[in-house]
């Protein structure tokens, strides 16, 4: 039998809950389709106010070196102290792997809850750049000397005038950053034979940042040929490319969802779209998501650590379900993760679902974290092939 290992951080809050759910699907998944030949072993990691409490820091280094020498790993919601200096882990992780990709699929199951008339059309991937943006982090506290100095030298050397009460941030677009992520989006999007990529941006008014995204996508998309049409390009075949400004996206992927395939994002609007995506389909509860490096990939839920719910047995815990399977799916168990994925999409269709998708549904009793979680269990076939 081959052990496959894989690094996990269970997390914060919610994170015991939503393991204790879903840690059995994952293992009988691997057994069932594979007939027994694999099976999982798990390495527990510590990371956020665990670590801090056992080891003083929220990203302890032999953490970091055993998701290294893995190259994959599995993670819970992690809470980030509020004041003290403290960094977002989630964020951090992203930048020490290099992890440029952040990929959120938005995917209807019949069942679950929606405010549209046909939810059944979305049935959307969004790509947002991970690494650049206003996630750097790199800002100035309003009245610190830091701050005066940055308003000092826009003033005085770029003749910019700001308020001296101002906080200040930067928001930092690389051509590099935005080229290697587009290409990469594109890559996947051939692959994976989706039919339109489309560049969500502010151009019109952050003409050098997202304006500059918006180009360097375009000119990153012009490498491929043929394999890329775009509106001014048309007839050509392969992968279609075309854009929109954010703000009308978002009117759009409620009017129009079904028009919309790939979604290619900068730091902060795929932030914000990945979210309104997922209350298209019930909430962060049944949204998944993955961050991708050229090294080293890391699976995810969307949602927080909500810790008032922690240990109340409460929580949904599909969209971490569905990152197990994306992690699955990325080492190459393509059955074993198509499994779990029908095993959810039948519990969800059957009524069985938590709190969060029951008080919309109205008339629906819901179930709990563990209890869904022993239903996807009794749904767990192999696929039909």
């Amino acid at each position: 039998m081959e052990t496959i290992r894989v690094p996990v951080i269970i997390g914060d809050g919610t994170g015991e809950d939503i393991w204790n759910a879903s840690r059995e699907i994952f293992e009988e998944a691997v057994l069932r389709t594979t007939s027994g030949e694999k099976r999982i072993e798990w390495i527990p990691l510590l990371a956020g106010i665990k670590a801090l409490d056992a080891h003083g820091t929220l990203l302890p280094e032999e953490t970091v070196e055993a998701i290294k020498e893995s190259r994959i790993a599995i993670k819970g919601p992690l809470t980030t102290p509020v004041g003290g200096g403290f960094r977002s882990v989630n964020v951090y992780l992203r930048q020490i792997f290099d992890l440029y990709v952040c990929m959120r699929p938005i995917k209807y199951f019949d069942g679950l809850p929606s405010p549209l008339k046909e939810p059944s059309k979305v049935d959307i991937i969004i790509f947002r750049e991970n690494t650049e943006d206003l996630y750097r982090g790199i800002e100035w506290k309003e009245g610190t000397a830091e701050a005066q100095d940055v308003i000092d030298f826009l003033k005085h050397r770029m003749g910019v005038s700001i308020s001296r009460d101002s906080g200040i941030g930067i928001k930092p677009m690389s051509r590099a950053g935005t080229e290697r992520f587009s290409r990469w989006v594109f890559e996947w999007a051939m692959k994976n034979g989706r039919r339109t990529v489309t560049i969500v941006h502010k151009g019109n008014i952050m003409k050098f940042t997202e304006g500059a995204f918006r180009e360097w996508a375009y000119e990153a998309a012009r490498s491929y040929g043929d394999r890329i049409c775009t509106e001014e390009r048309t007839g050509i075949g392969g992968v279609f490319l075309n854009d929109r400004i954010a703000d009308n996206m978002f009117m759009q992927i409620i009017a129009r969802p079904g028009d919309y395939d790939v979604l290619l994002c900068p730091n902060l609007n795929g932030d914000y779209l990945s979210d309104a995506c997922a209350a298209l389909i019930g909430g962060l509860g049944v949204a998944p998501g993955a961050n991708f490096g050229d090294n080293v990939a890391i699976f995810e839920p969307t949602h927080g650590s909500a810790p008032k719910y922690a240990g109340k047995d409460m929580v949904n815990p599909t969209s971490f379900i569905l990152s197990g399977a994306m992690l699955f799916e990325h080492i190459g168990l393509l059955d074993t993760a198509r499994a779990v994925r029908n095993a959810i999409e039948e519990t969800i269709r059957a009524g069985a679902v938590t709190y969060d998708l029951a008080r919309q549904l109205g008339g629906v009793k819901p179930v709990k974290c563990s209890q869904f979680g022993r239903e996807v269990l009794k749904k767990l076939t192999p696929p039909v092939l």
